[in-house]
């Protein structure tokens, strides 16, 4: 099992990760795996980007543009706006470390896990619209690329129907997996 020291071989098909996997390790020792490959010439820039990042955490933009400050304390329950934004980050996100060439296990598993997720949904509305998706539009589950995209334009479907703003589907791997290119994620 890896360590948090040695992230692990994160769907790469056997290859290792060019930088640690943000997704697998603990925010403390993913800062400190950072903070080992920061010269000594940057420390002092780099520790007061860190503290502005730690701060920002409050505010975040949430994916339609709007900005998510706060919300309900932090040990009630999820709201159904709440609990739908969680739920596609963790889908994207799953999506965005999908291996690049699967087994056909790994694509059974994929279907089988959307199949079940779409029954097991707590909010019923949003369970019953994600089952006809789905028989609209199955999975593409064979590549990363292909899951990726796939979501993204389901995504995008529920985002019409509930008039919220589409998202670019080029910049999926960019917003769930590899970080912004102006290097904000940084």
């Amino acid at each position: 099992m890896p360590t948090a020291e040695q992230p692990p071989n994160h769907h790469q098909n056997g290859k290792e990760p060019a930088a640690p996997c943000r997704t697998c390790m603990d925010f403390k020792s993913w800062s400190k795996q950072q903070r080992k490959s920061i010269s000594t010439s940057t420390t002092a820039a780099s520790a007061a980007k860190a503290s502005a990042a730690g701060t920002e955490v409050a505010h975040r933009k949430a994916d339609d543009g709007r900005t998510v400050s706060g919300g309900s304390p932090p040990n009630c329950p999820l709201d159904k706006e709440r609990l739908g934004r969680y739920t596609w980050g963790l889908l994207h996100t799953m999506a965005a470390y999908y291996p690049t060439t699967p087994t056909e296990a790994e694509e059974r598993n994929v279907r089988t896990f959307f199949t079940s997720f779409s029954k097991l949904y707590p909010c019923e509305y949003c369970a019953k619209d994600f089952q006809q998706e789905l028989k609209e539009i199955p999975p593409e589950t064979k590549s990363q690329h292909a899951l990726s995209q796939w979501l993204c334009r389901i995504h995008n479907r529920v985002n019409v129907k509930l008039g919220k703003p589409e998202f670019d589907c080029t910049k999926v791997n960019e917003r769930w997996r590899d970080g912004w290119l102006d290097g904000s994620c940084d």
